[in-house]
Protein backbone atom coordinates (compact mmCIF):
# COMPACT_ATOMS: atom_id res chain seq x y z
CA UNK A 1 0.00 0.00 0.00
CA UNK A 2 1.54 3.01 -0.80
CA UNK A 3 0.36 5.15 1.91
CA UNK A 4 2.33 3.08 3.92
CA UNK A 5 5.85 3.46 2.63
CA UNK A 6 7.80 5.34 5.66
CA UNK A 7 9.28 8.53 3.92
CA UNK A 8 12.20 10.50 5.45
CA UNK A 9 11.62 13.92 4.43
CA UNK A 10 14.36 16.80 4.85
CA UNK A 11 13.07 20.42 4.44
CA UNK A 12 15.72 23.37 5.11
CA UNK A 13 15.71 26.68 4.78
CA UNK A 14 16.29 30.18 6.35
CA UNK A 15 14.06 31.84 8.42
CA UNK A 16 10.66 33.18 7.40
CA UNK A 17 10.55 30.94 3.76
CA UNK A 18 7.58 29.05 5.88
CA UNK A 19 9.21 25.77 6.75
CA UNK A 20 7.54 25.08 9.98
CA UNK A 21 3.66 25.85 8.44
CA UNK A 22 4.72 24.13 5.52
CA UNK A 23 6.20 20.72 7.12
CA UNK A 24 3.49 20.47 9.99
CA UNK A 25 0.66 20.61 7.40
CA UNK A 26 2.27 18.48 5.01
CA UNK A 27 3.22 15.61 7.88
CA UNK A 28 -0.04 16.14 8.82
CA UNK A 29 -1.83 15.32 5.20
CA UNK A 30 0.22 12.39 5.09
CA UNK A 31 -0.06 10.93 8.16
CA UNK A 32 3.93 11.59 8.61
CA UNK A 33 5.32 12.76 12.17
CA UNK A 34 6.93 15.88 12.25
CA UNK A 35 10.06 17.91 13.59
CA UNK A 36 11.28 21.15 14.34
CA UNK A 37 14.48 21.37 15.14
CA UNK A 38 14.76 24.63 15.39
CA UNK A 39 12.37 24.70 18.58
CA UNK A 40 15.32 22.50 20.14
CA UNK A 41 18.15 25.05 19.18
CA UNK A 42 16.16 27.32 20.99
CA UNK A 43 14.81 24.82 24.16
CA UNK A 44 19.24 24.45 24.70
CA UNK A 45 19.33 28.13 24.27
CA UNK A 46 16.41 29.23 26.83
CA UNK A 47 18.22 26.54 29.33
CA UNK A 48 21.66 27.95 28.77
CA UNK A 49 19.86 31.95 29.46
CA UNK A 50 17.95 30.42 32.75
CA UNK A 51 20.98 28.67 34.07
CA UNK A 52 23.49 31.87 33.97
CA UNK A 53 25.61 30.27 31.25
CA UNK A 54 27.67 32.98 29.29
CA UNK A 55 25.91 33.20 26.11
CA UNK A 56 29.48 34.50 24.79
CA UNK A 57 31.80 31.98 25.91
CA UNK A 58 31.55 29.31 23.98
CA UNK A 59 33.66 26.98 26.27
CA UNK A 60 30.74 27.30 29.10
CA UNK A 61 27.89 26.67 26.52
CA UNK A 62 29.80 23.27 25.62
CA UNK A 63 30.78 22.21 28.73
CA UNK A 64 26.59 23.03 29.54
CA UNK A 65 25.96 20.92 26.46
CA UNK A 66 24.70 17.51 27.75
CA UNK A 67 22.87 18.56 30.99
CA UNK A 68 19.39 19.79 30.01
CA UNK A 69 16.78 16.74 28.87
CA UNK A 70 15.37 18.28 25.59
CA UNK A 71 12.00 15.94 24.63
CA UNK A 72 10.20 16.73 20.82
CA UNK A 73 6.71 15.47 20.95
CA UNK A 74 6.27 14.63 16.94
CA UNK A 75 2.22 15.26 16.48
CA UNK A 76 2.26 17.44 13.40
CA UNK A 77 -1.00 18.71 14.81
CA UNK A 78 0.40 19.30 18.53
CA UNK A 79 4.04 19.57 18.55
CA UNK A 80 5.47 20.05 21.65
CA UNK A 81 8.88 20.37 23.52
CA UNK A 82 9.90 19.66 27.12
CA UNK A 83 12.99 21.17 28.72
CA UNK A 84 13.83 18.70 32.27
CA UNK A 85 9.77 18.27 31.86
CA UNK A 86 9.34 22.03 31.64
CA UNK A 87 6.89 22.95 28.98
CA UNK A 88 9.03 25.69 26.75
CA UNK A 89 6.70 25.70 23.63
CA UNK A 90 5.94 29.28 24.63
CA UNK A 91 9.09 30.79 26.59
CA UNK A 92 11.55 29.41 23.88
CA UNK A 93 9.71 31.98 20.90
CA UNK A 94 11.25 34.82 22.87
CA UNK A 95 12.84 37.94 21.42
CA UNK A 96 15.67 37.12 24.12
CA UNK A 97 16.15 33.43 22.89
CA UNK A 98 15.89 34.24 19.11
CA UNK A 99 18.63 37.16 19.53
CA UNK A 100 20.98 34.45 21.30
CA UNK A 101 20.25 31.30 19.62
CA UNK A 102 22.17 31.46 16.43
CA UNK A 103 25.09 32.26 19.39
CA UNK A 104 24.53 28.63 20.97
CA UNK A 105 24.01 26.93 18.05
CA UNK A 106 27.14 27.56 16.56
CA UNK A 107 29.30 25.27 19.31
CA UNK A 108 29.81 22.33 17.77
CA UNK A 109 29.44 20.21 21.23
CA UNK A 110 25.76 21.79 21.19
CA UNK A 111 25.25 20.57 17.38
CA UNK A 112 26.54 17.26 17.76
CA UNK A 113 24.57 16.93 20.93
CA UNK A 114 21.14 17.60 19.30
CA UNK A 115 22.27 16.35 15.76
CA UNK A 116 22.19 13.00 17.97
CA UNK A 117 18.60 13.50 18.68
CA UNK A 118 17.13 14.40 15.85
CA UNK A 119 18.86 11.51 14.37
CA UNK A 120 17.15 9.02 16.96
CA UNK A 121 13.97 10.84 16.80
CA UNK A 122 13.97 10.28 12.79
CA UNK A 123 15.00 6.59 13.30
CA UNK A 124 11.99 5.77 15.44
CA UNK A 125 9.41 7.15 13.37
CA UNK A 126 8.16 4.02 11.78
CA UNK A 127 5.72 5.95 9.55
CA UNK A 128 8.07 8.35 8.22
CA UNK A 129 9.00 12.12 9.37
CA UNK A 130 9.12 15.54 8.19
CA UNK A 131 12.29 17.33 9.56
CA UNK A 132 12.99 20.85 9.28
CA UNK A 133 15.71 23.05 9.85
CA UNK A 134 18.82 24.33 8.40
CA UNK A 135 21.54 21.60 8.02
CA UNK A 136 19.09 18.36 7.49
CA UNK A 137 19.70 17.42 4.75
CA UNK A 138 23.35 18.01 4.58
CA UNK A 139 24.34 17.08 7.74
CA UNK A 140 21.69 15.39 10.00
CA UNK A 141 20.11 13.22 7.55
CA UNK A 142 21.97 13.18 4.18
CA UNK A 143 20.34 10.19 3.77
CA UNK A 144 16.82 11.56 3.05
CA UNK A 145 14.14 10.34 0.91
CA UNK A 146 13.42 13.59 -0.34
CA UNK A 147 15.72 17.17 0.43
CA UNK A 148 13.76 20.19 -0.01
CA UNK A 149 15.18 23.66 0.55
CA UNK A 150 12.99 26.75 -0.01
CA UNK A 151 13.67 29.75 -0.16
CA UNK A 152 12.52 33.78 -0.65
CA UNK A 153 13.30 37.24 -0.90
CA UNK A 154 14.46 38.86 2.15
CA UNK A 155 11.32 41.09 1.32
CA UNK A 156 8.85 38.56 1.66
CA UNK A 157 10.54 36.81 4.77
CA UNK A 158 10.54 39.89 6.69
CA UNK A 159 7.14 40.55 5.71
CA UNK A 160 6.21 36.85 6.92
CA UNK A 161 8.14 37.11 9.81
CA UNK A 162 7.15 40.91 11.07
CA UNK A 163 3.14 39.51 10.39
CA UNK A 164 3.72 36.88 13.10
CA UNK A 165 5.33 38.60 15.18
CA UNK A 166 2.74 41.08 15.58
CA UNK A 167 3.52 45.00 15.31
CA UNK A 168 6.88 43.95 14.65
CA UNK A 169 9.18 46.50 12.02
CA UNK A 170 9.16 44.88 8.56
CA UNK A 171 12.64 46.51 8.41
CA UNK A 172 14.71 45.72 11.51
CA UNK A 173 12.86 42.10 11.03
CA UNK A 174 14.43 42.38 7.50
CA UNK A 175 18.11 43.49 9.33
CA UNK A 176 17.71 40.92 11.98
CA UNK A 177 16.97 37.78 9.37
CA UNK A 178 19.77 39.04 7.25
CA UNK A 179 22.01 39.21 10.37
CA UNK A 180 21.34 35.54 11.23
CA UNK A 181 21.16 34.18 7.77
CA UNK A 182 25.15 35.56 8.15
CA UNK A 183 25.93 34.25 11.53
CA UNK A 184 23.90 30.59 10.56
CA UNK A 185 25.59 30.41 7.02
CA UNK A 186 29.15 31.14 7.84
CA UNK A 187 29.31 28.95 11.41
CA UNK A 188 31.51 26.27 10.94
CA UNK A 189 29.86 23.97 12.44
CA UNK A 190 26.89 22.33 10.14
CA UNK A 191 26.06 25.81 8.34
CA UNK A 192 22.91 26.57 6.80
CA UNK A 193 23.18 24.87 3.40
CA UNK A 194 21.52 23.96 0.63
CA UNK A 195 22.61 20.00 -0.31
CA UNK A 196 23.66 19.34 -3.98
CA UNK A 197 20.29 16.81 -4.23
CA UNK A 198 17.86 18.95 -2.56
CA UNK A 199 14.89 20.46 -4.62
CA UNK A 200 14.29 23.87 -4.42
CA UNK A 201 11.46 25.81 -3.95
CA UNK A 202 11.32 29.79 -3.92
CA UNK A 203 8.36 30.78 -1.79
CA UNK A 204 8.22 34.26 -2.63
CA UNK A 205 5.30 34.83 -4.93
CA UNK A 206 3.55 31.86 -3.54
CA UNK A 207 0.54 31.23 -0.71
CA UNK A 208 1.11 28.78 2.07
CA UNK A 209 -1.51 26.43 0.43
CA UNK A 210 0.66 26.39 -2.95
CA UNK A 211 4.00 25.80 -1.48
CA UNK A 212 2.21 23.25 0.80
CA UNK A 213 0.35 21.44 -2.21
CA UNK A 214 4.02 21.68 -4.15
CA UNK A 215 5.58 19.67 -1.18
CA UNK A 216 3.04 17.08 -0.88
CA UNK A 217 3.24 16.36 -5.00
CA UNK A 218 7.18 15.84 -4.62
CA UNK A 219 6.58 13.44 -1.63
CA UNK A 220 3.90 11.67 -3.28
CA UNK A 221 6.21 11.17 -6.53
CA UNK A 222 8.77 10.02 -4.27
CA UNK A 223 6.83 7.30 -2.25
CA UNK A 224 5.60 6.27 -5.69
CA UNK A 225 8.91 5.63 -7.22
CA UNK A 226 10.28 3.82 -3.75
Amino acid sequence: MESATPVIVAIDGPSGTGKSSTSKAVAAQLGLSYLDTGAQYRAITWWMVNNGIDIDDPASIAAAAGKPEIVSGTNPGGPTITVDGVDVAGPIRTQEVTSKVSAVSAVPEVRARITELQRSIAASATQGIVVEGRDIGTTVLPDADLKIFLTASAEARAARRSGELKGADVHSTREALIKRDAADSSRKASPLAKADDAVEVDTTALTLAQVIECVVTLVEEKRAGK
